[in-house]
């Protein structure tokens, strides 16, 4: 979310107050689409019962034992079956409760298993119900699951990941191969702790059985060896499933794609109802994937990170087309299984997704800057007028154009020094930053470069905001340079802006603000204090504090800025995909690896 290298923040849009709120979606599609969510919740929760009834069975005794016996009358399984059924009982109901979250996000895949499962649990318990007379309320309930999901069958539609089946195929054979191999290698190279001799094919036999849980032929002189044999086994065993059945259940993570006409009519958009919002130019960035609303009014660009549709600021257009554009983006993430989630939108925005059933939650504050009311006069200002001041005095010189004033020479020189003077660190922002510097493609961009005796030392990128705004793109400065170049680069900016036709400009954004500002104010109480607290704990790593303390010197008007999410147990996965896309952490280089191969 971060618009500069050395200062972290987040989202940042601005909706303008005036103009009336989103035209409400059709009441008739609305009420479909909650009957359909009904719907699946009931047949989700009816797997998550099955499940935990199959929980219970496998931790007390009682039901244990009556459905470990089905499952030898039923399967034909040893009679070593005991501690390691009730293990796989348990393994079992935790891949039901992961398939239930499958369920959830409406995925085909997840559907056709556990119709699958819940088929051969109720054939199980059927025959069990018929050979002992107990086993029909675990029958009763599988049935009942089986019959809910086949006459939702048209509800799950979500399209699976391409090559999860290929990469879950290849996961079932790998890790049970791996646990095959390290076991019976275990077993060959300790003889003297097995009793007698068995040969070769009895080691293979019970190095395959301990994948399952299921005790070999093998007798054990040493105890801790048959455990660690059975516990290596039966960690594979388990890892296989899961890991197969993660790949299976997986939502597609495209590339992102925007093609010319795509930005050629994000562009005309913008022309038109670019100034509603000052996180609409970044709609352009090359990293996102656009839809557009049935009429062409109105877009919603997003990005697909880790099973999430990460959408950012409002929705680019018209603000009457807003309801078909989201429409058609929730169609999208219905039919691949993504969480829907958007950052940064302003209150207009928020309402609007507010209305199509999505959370909103208050995150954070925007920096806008009038022009009209701005001065460097007076107390409040003073730090930034004596940083300017010093500035000057030791040489520094700015110089404010339009992008389109540039040429090629001196974009690719400061491209370089970007780029140098970015070194090694991840490059940062996806909600407020286009990742490309000084570009012909945005010719209305402003630039503001400091010069120290002919060098170049600090540069600014401004994105458009409408045709009299500006918004914070790019801040970068050579680390050996002054402190408070940043203040005098803005400074020298809002003198210009006047000549630019500009009336306001958008600064970055500010995460928490209203919680930092209510845990100092006197009186506060220690609830206030303590989240304060941990802010500035947080800072160190993602400068919640410092940028909150930067935007505050130039006195901006606030805006509140929301994220809209479906529902609180998302928020986890949601955090994950918002600090992957703007570049502070997410998942592991290493995993990103292993899913993409």
């Amino acid at each position: 979310m971060s618009r500069s290298d050395g200062l972290a923040g987040a989202t940042r849009t601005h909706g303008g107050p005036g103009g009336r709120g989103p035209v409400r979606p059709d009441p008739a599609a609305r009420r479909l689409r909650l009957t359909e969510a009904a719907a699946v919740r009931a047949v989700v929760w009816a797997a998550r019962v099955v499940a935990l009834v199959t929980v219970v069975a496998s931790v007390f005794p009682a039901p244990r034992r009556a459905i470990m016996a089905s499952l030898r009358a039923s399967l034909g399984l040893p009679p070593a079956v005991g501690l390691a059924g009730t293990v796989i009982s348990l393994v079992a109901a935790v891949g039901l409760w992961l398939l239930a979250a499958g369920l959830r996000r409406r995925k085909r895949r997840a559907w056709a298993l556990a119709i699958a499962v819940s088929a051969v649990l109720t054939v199980v318990n059927v025959l069990h119900g018929l050979s002992t007379g107990h086993g029909y309320v675990a029958a009763g309930l599988t049935l009942a699951l089986l019959v809910a999901l086949v006459a939702t069958r048209h509800r799950f539609v979500a399209r699976p990941d391409p090559g999860g089946l290929t990469r879950g195929a290849l996961v079932l054979v790998q890790l049970p191969v791996a646990g095959f191999v390290l076991v019976w290698v275990l077993l060959a190279l300790n003889p003297r702790r097995l009793d007698g001799a068995p040969p070769w094919w009895q080691l293979a036999g019970h190095a395959a059985l301990s994948l399952v849980g299921v005790s070999g032929p093998v007798q054990f002189r040493a105890g801790w060896l048959d455990d660690l044999t059975s516990a290596v086994g039966l960690s594979f065993g388990v890892a296989a499933v899961l890991v197969a059945g993660y790949h299976l259940l997986r939502s597609p993570e495209p590339e992102p794609q925007l093609s010319d006409d795509d930005q050629a009519r994000l562009r005309a958009l913008l022309d038109k109802q670019g100034g509603r919002d000052s996180l609409g130019y970044f709609a352009l960035r090359e990293d996102k994937t656009v839809v557009f609303s049935p009429t062409g009014k109105s877009a919603v660009s997003y990005r697909v990170l880790a099973g999430v549709a990460l959408a950012s600021g409002d929705p680019v257009g018209d603000h009457e087309a807003w309801p078909g554009a989201i429409e058609v983006f929730l169609g999208e993430c219905t039919s691949y299984g993504w969480v829907p989630a958007v950052l940064g939108c302003s209150e207009l925005g928020a309402t609007a997704w507010a209305r199509v059933g999505l959370d909103v939650l208050e995150f954070g504050d925007e920096a806008v800057l009038d022009v009209a009311g701005f001065t460097l006069e007076g107390r409040a200002r003073r730090g930034i007028r004596q940083a300017a001041a010093r500035l000057t005095r030791a040489g520094y010189t700015v110089r404010v154009r339009r992008l389109d004033e540039l040429d090629d020479d001196e974009r690719t020189a400061l491209r370089t020094h970007a780029s140098r003077w970015r070194g090694d660190a991840v490059e940062r922002g996806y909600s407020m930053a286009l990742s490309r510097v000084a570009d012909v493609r945005d010719p209305r961009g402003v630039l503001v470069v400091a010069e120290l005796d002919g060098r170049t030392r600090g540069l600014l990128q401004f994105v458009p905001w409408g045709s009299d705004g500006l918004s914070l793109d790019l801040m970068r400065r050579d680390p050996t340079s002054e402190n408070g170049l940043n203040e005098l680069m803005i400074a020298e900016l809002m003198a210009a802006a006047e000549g630019l036709g500009v009336r306001r400009v958008s600064l970055n954004f500010a995460v928490f603000r209203a919680a930092l500002e209510r845990g100092e104010r006197i009186g506060a109480g220690p609830i206030a204090r303590t989240w304060a607290k941990l802010l500035r704990l947080a800072s160190r790593w993602w400068q919640i504090d410092s940028l909150y303390r930067f935007n505050d010197k130039f006195r901006p008007r606030w805006v509140p800025r929301y994220v809209a999410f479906p529902a609180v147990r998302d928020l986890p996965r949601i955090l994950v995909a918002a600090l992957e896309a703007e570049g502070f952490g997410g998942r592991p280089p290493a995993v990103l690896r292993l899913l993409r191969r």
